[in-house]
């Protein structure tokens, strides 16, 4: 018989009730023992949800991120958390730089925090020295694992691997992470005892860098650790997915471990090879729904392929998704508004439990037991490879007149930026903001109500020109050279975009965590896409109305467009970037007949986008750099181009960056200290930079020290003449009275380095 189980459920609740309730607790408004009520209520419903799982995952759920969870776990908070806190709190002090107003304790410095490989997750960096020690703190997970076996459920803990782990840390010092493992390992062999000890049969183990290049070291490294874990009394799952195997198959399929997990929808060419390779005695666990998208699986193909495998492996085969299900919505029976046809075409978390059970039953019980479901299946994925809804002729048609030079600036940056410089007369290290400021109760009052019909679209419309005009009064009062109008008509930076465009579709509810509280809600890319009309030009000709100074045009890229949403799987991702490029290229080309001679496009996903193995890197970056030029370059030498990338490391791409060849690019580098900018020791970069100096996801305000030291480290690496200042992020999450002080600081800063420069 096939066993069933699931990798990882998402945290935050089908109405994001996690999310408010952390939000409530940050700001003093309830109680750790509330908030752990949501918390427990949340786990037992997510497990009612997984009840019919041969296992369910326990040590999924987290308050915050799973790898800082493991930072706990093996005793690894940074040094700087106050010790003197609670557990609870010194966890959201690493997080957060702050834990809850309650506590009224001194704001440290945030973990540095990244992208979950090629996902929009963030997950907070663990920190390594040589002085690094680990030691068991393994409370949370036992807790969790008693509380789903009290309850009946069939509970298999779930665990970031100790390889993993060091892998996706970053040491402090000289040191060498690997030199760690021998630390490390004790407490992993101690917290696997300790499992075994509280009933635990199998463990969920992952090792998701089975999915990258590694090398000898690395490779080392896991047959070191497995053969240390191998022989604790618990069954390990070693998991690995997001990618192929590769040359790390063998590797995966030798490590001593119980059994194995595959990624059998990014690698399903890799699955008989695994299977031959695979002892015997050893459990292989496919991952068939894919945990990263939302669409329907065609259930009957799948058991045409699975049928073979499953008589010859028995009851050593078991079904999975292909990953944790965290990247995905929840429940797609909340989805009352959506297009019916459209909604048949997809599966949300709980809707993919149910197409992982109708496998199992197919395959145990033959499939007439499931005949019902898989007719209705099969109607559903016919429907959406017929539908009209789907194709358009038109955006066809214009695909085939992109030539090359669309591409292309009028003249090289040296050039074009002494136009800019004339036209717009900035002073050196001029100021500005990413984009958005923060979306304040009556902001999303009015939005509400707008969409809702209870506001009429004429006092929709005021009131944001309201809003508007107060985020424009505040940049001239504090001193920004560069000004934005707030983007409060914006509910998101891709959902507001996709509402306006042809080929998206979107949901209510259909969010999922990008880090600790922060939700997005990804569209839904179900078809060819098209620009009706413009989307920004109204609002942006409306703030600079209101200013003499340039006011920024804000644009998400096609990449991000691409990246953060859930993407149609019926074409190449590249032939869908490029039709939301050609979009966005008319939209540049509206701001500019409009005046505007500053145009933001944000590319805050390009780099996530990147496969996990740098041998297909280059043919992304030559299709994504090339649908963001196509996207900006129809402009004229005077009309600057900015972009924007977050928390993400450029070293290894920079090349590409320099490609793109926006006249100026901000990025994150507060949280790293400017360790990103290294790179500019090695690489000439042509063109201007903004290295943030303010970290918008911590309540923490900057001071004018601070931001002069970054700045000035970055001088070291930019000539100040193509240096800008600016916060790592958009403000949109932050509050007003938070806001004002910090940008101020950044105005005083920046006005120091003028009168240093000039001394």
């Amino acid at each position: 018989m096939i066993s069933t189980h699931n990798l990882g459920f998402p945290r935050i609740g089908k109405r994001r009730e996690l999310k408010f309730a952390l939000e409530q607790y940050w700001r003093g408004e309830s109680s750790l023992p509330e908030l752990e009520v949501t918390a427990r209520t949340l786990r037992q419903t997510h497990w009612q949800y997984q009840q019919k799982l041969d296992w369910l995952p326990v040590g999924d759920f987290s308050l915050y991120d799973h790898v800082l969870d493991t930072s706990l776990l093996v005793g690894n908070l940074p040094d700087r958390t106050d010790r003197r806190l609670a557990e609870t709190d010194q966890y959201f002090q690493a997080a957060r730089g702050q834990s809850s107003k309650q506590l009224q304790q001194t704001p440290i410095a945030a973990a540095e925090m990244t992208k979950w490989f090629d996902t929009n997750y963030h997950y907070l960096v663990p920190e390594f020295s040589a002085d690094t020690q680990f030691e068991l703190n393994a409370e949370r997970l036992l807790a969790q694992f008693r509380e789903a076996v009290s309850h009946g459920f069939q509970a298999k803990p779930v665990i970031l691997g100790p390889v993993s782990y060091l892998w996706l840390g970053k040491a402090k010092d000289d040191s060498r992470k690997l030199d760690l493992l021998a630390d490390l390992l004790p407490v992993y062999e101690q917290c696997l005892l300790t499992l075994a000890e509280a009933g635990a049969d199998w463990v969920q183990i992952d090792e998701p860098v089975l999915s990258t290049e590694l090398d000898q070291d690395w490779q080392h490294a896991l047959t070191q650790a497995y053969f240390a874990l191998n022989k604790t009394p618990v069954r390990l799952l070693l998991t690995s997915y997001f990618a192929p195997l590769r040359e790390n198959l063998n590797l995966a399929c030798e490590l001593p471990a119980a059994g194995l997990h595959i990624d059998a929808v990014n690698a399903r060419e890799e699955v008989i090879k695994v299977i031959d390779w695979l002892p015997a005695h050893k459990t292989l666990s496919l991952g068939v729904i894919n945990g990263r998208n939302i669409w329907k699986s065609d259930l009957n193909s799948l058991l045409d392929w699975l049928e073979p495998l499953h008589q010859r492996l028995g009851d050593r085969l078991w079904l999975a998704p292909s990953c944790s299900l965290l990247h995905v919505p929840v429940d797609l029976e909340q989805e009352k508004e959506l297009d019916s046809d459209i909604k048949n075409w997809l599966a949300f978390a709980v809707q993919k439990l149910d197409e992982l059970n109708c496998l199992a039953l197919a395959l145990n019980h033959g499939r007439d037991s499931v005949k019902a479901e898989l007719a209705q299946n099969a109607d559903a994925i016919q429907s959406r490879r017929a539908s009209e809804k789907v194709h358009n002729p038109q955006v066809r048609d214009r695909l085939q007149t992109v030539t090359e030079d669309w591409g292309q600036r009028r003249s090289a940056y040296a050039e074009r930026s002494k136009i800019q410089r004339a036209r717009h007369a900035l002073p050196l290290f001029p100021t500005t903001t990413i984009g958005s400021f923060p979306q304040t109760t009556a902001i999303r009052q009015s939005r509400l109500q707008y969409r809702r019909g209870e506001l009429d679209e004429q006092s929709y419309q005021r009131d944001m020109q309201q809003q508007i005009e107060y985020a424009i009064a505040e940049q001239e009062k504090v001193g920004l050279d560069v000004l934005v109008h707030g983007e409060a008509e914006r509910n998101d930076m891709v959902e507001y975009f996709g509402e306006q465009l042809e080929g998206y579709a979107f949901t209510r509810f259909g969010w999922v965590q990008s880090y600790g509280s922060r939700c997005v809600k990804p569209p839904v890319i179900f078809g060819d896409v098209e620009r009706p009309k413009a989307m920004t030009v109204e609002w942006i000709a409306y703030a600079q109305s209101l200013t003499d100074k340039p006011v920024k045009g804000m644009l998400t890229g096609p990449v991000t467009m691409l990246n953060w949403s859930f993407v149609r799987d019926d074409q190449p991702r590249s032939q869908t970037c490029l039709q939301l490029a050609l979009a966005i290229r008319d939209e540049v080309q509206n701001l500019e007949q409009q005046g505007v001679s500053i145009i933001q496009i944000d590319e805050a996903a390009l780099r996530e986008g990147l496969p996990l193995r740098r041998a297909d890197w280059q043919h992304y970056l030559d299709w994504a750099v090339n649908c963001f030029r196509i996207s900006a370059n129809g402009v004229k030498d005077e009309t600057q181009i900015h972009t924007h990338m977050c928390y993400s490391e450029f070293n290894d791409i920079i090349e590409s960056i320099a490609a793109m060849d926006a006249d100026v690019i901000t990025i994150e580098t507060s949280r790293s200290d400017m360790e990103l900018l290294d790179v500019f020791n090695a690489f000439d970069y042509p063109n201007e930079i903004g290295p943030g100096v303010y970290d918008i996801h911590s309540p923490n305000i900057p001071d004018v020290n601070q931001i002069r030291y970054l700045m000035e480290r970055a001088a070291e690496r930019i000539p100040p003449e193509r240096l800008w200042v600016n916060p790592d992020c958009g403000l949109k999450t932050r509050q007003w009275n938070e806001v004002k002080p910090a940008l101020a600081a950044m105005v005083q800063a920046a006005g120091e380095l003028r009168q240093d420069a000039a001394a």
